[in-house]
């Protein structure tokens, strides 16, 4: 072991481990380890009942091990007696095939292989609620068209500098706190790094904020659409490929369209390829159907896409070009599970490099207002339900991700429609009583 977490916990002080996973649906599961334990939880992993989470076992299951990554390791800011901990769980002796996290290690793996190594940003939006959940907390957050308002920002800075000095001591190197498009939004940046690694920041990231705002009374929300006239809550990612060192950027090309290489290109058209497979994973439920394809908000535009269609430096497309040496992504939502997010980026993106994909022309046009005017397009699922169809007939997601996680991600997330369906609302009420 490069890292004896036993002696990182007497040099730190550190008292308590959260020994975490996260499950298929996102989901942030742990268990509260003394230091003094975790010598024998480093090798052997903190044990779990996997059939209790979101991870498609059955009782008769053997148990669970949680392993803790000691490269992952985050010391509390808010209360750094704790130290939390990224793991990778296995059972048998072999990691779980479906395990978020050893999905997107494979991809890393598969790119590794290559000589290939992605590095990505996210940018995520949330909402600051009343404890209920049912209102914006901050009542003087009012305005038509609030993004960047900077008294309801300022309203805020104890929650927003609490969150941003914790990045900063935890050397992510955050460089810029906003308010967004709809009331009661913001947006907090933090550098770009290895996939891995912004996955693991990206699963802290949201346990922290909401952490934090309960700390101050309030409720923190990543859903992807909480209140249906305001701009709903994206987790826009920028991409770009490297070599292996991690020192030249291939996506980068002086000479190439809009300073980007053919690698970029092809590794663009895997991605717009897939795009409504990848729907299952970038927008996981059904509220975020509700985000994208959605009518426009009391600011004047959704910001969320809605065509498969990428453009230079257009936010009204799926994928901009923000700058010669990357691309923003902007389907997913808050709700998607941040090493899913990577791995079908990774995925789709990799197959578009091996089969030299062809991205097709770039729209430069402003697809809110003239979208419409586009022959040939394809249009984003209506809904989970078709994002989950598309998910099963792309074959070089299932054979990229493996059947494993494919059979299992389907078949919860299709019993999660299932339960949705069986919902009966007071608009059916309104609608079908005097049929």
């Amino acid at each position: 072991m490069a890292t004896d977490l036993a002696k990182v916990a007497k040099d730190r002080k550190i008292k308590y481990f959260l020994i975490s996973y996260v499950d298929l649906f996102g989901a942030l599961r742990a268990k509260l380890v003394p230091a003094r334990a975790i010598g024998e939880m480093q090798k052997a992993g903190a044990g779990f009942a996997g059939f209790a989470t979101w991870l498609d076992m059955s009782p008769a299951d053997s148990d669970m091990f949680a392993v803790p990554d000691p490269d992952s390791l985050i010391q509390l800011p808010w209360k750094p007696e704790v130290g939390w901990l990224a793991s990778d769980i296995v059972m048998d002796g072999k990691p779980v095939a479906h395990g978020p996290r050893h999905i997107l290690k494979q991809q890393v793996a598969a790119a590794a292989a290559k000589g290939l190594r992605m590095k990505s940003g996210v940018e995520c939006e949330f909402f600051l609620v009343t404890p209920d959940g049912r209102a914006v907390a901050d009542t003087q957050d009012t305005h038509a068209k609030p993004c960047y308002d900077q008294g309801a920002l300022m309203r805020r800075y104890d929650i927003i500098t609490e969150i941003c000095d914790a990045m900063i001591a935890l050397g992510w190197e955050p460089y810029q706190n906003d308010h967004e498009d709809a009331n009661g939004q913001f947006e907090m940046n933090w550098t770009y790094a290895d996939a891995l690694v912004t996955a693991d920041r990206h699963v802290f990231f949201k346990y922290m904020v909401k952490a934090i705002a309960e700390k101050h009374g309030l409720r923190a929300t990543f859903m992807p659409k909480p209140f249906i006239d305001l701009t709903g809550s994206g987790c826009h990612a920028h991409v770009s490929v490297w070599d292996r060192a991690g020192k030249r950027n291939l996506f980068h090309d002086p000479k190439g369209e809009l300073g980007l290489s053919q690698m970029a290109y092809h590794f663009l058209g895997g991605v717009l390829n897939s795009a409504e497979g990848l729907c299952a994973l970038f927008n996981p439920t059904v509220n975020s159907y509700k985000r994208i394809n959605a009518p426009r908000t009391t600011s004047g535009a959704t910001w969320s896409p809605n065509a498969i269609t990428y453009g230079g430096n257009n936010r009204t497309h799926m994928v901009r070009i923000p700058d010669a040496d990357r691309f923003e992504f902007r389907l997913m939502d808050g709700a998607a599970n941040p090493y899913l997010l990577q791995a079908g980026l990774l995925a789709a993106g990799l197959d578009g490099v091996e089969t030299r994909r062809d991205p097709g022309p770039r729209r430069d046009i402003d697809m809110y207002t003239q979208g419409h005017t586009l022959e040939g397009i394809r249009r984003l699922p209506a809904n989970l339900l078709d994002a989950l169809r598309a998910f099963a007939a792309d074959d070089v997601l299932r054979a990229r991700l493996g059947a494993s996680f494919g059979d299992s991600y389907l078949k919860l997330k299709q019993d999660e429609w299932a339960r949705f369906a069986r919902h009966l609302t007071e608009w059916e009420r309104e609608t079908t009583l005097d049929c």
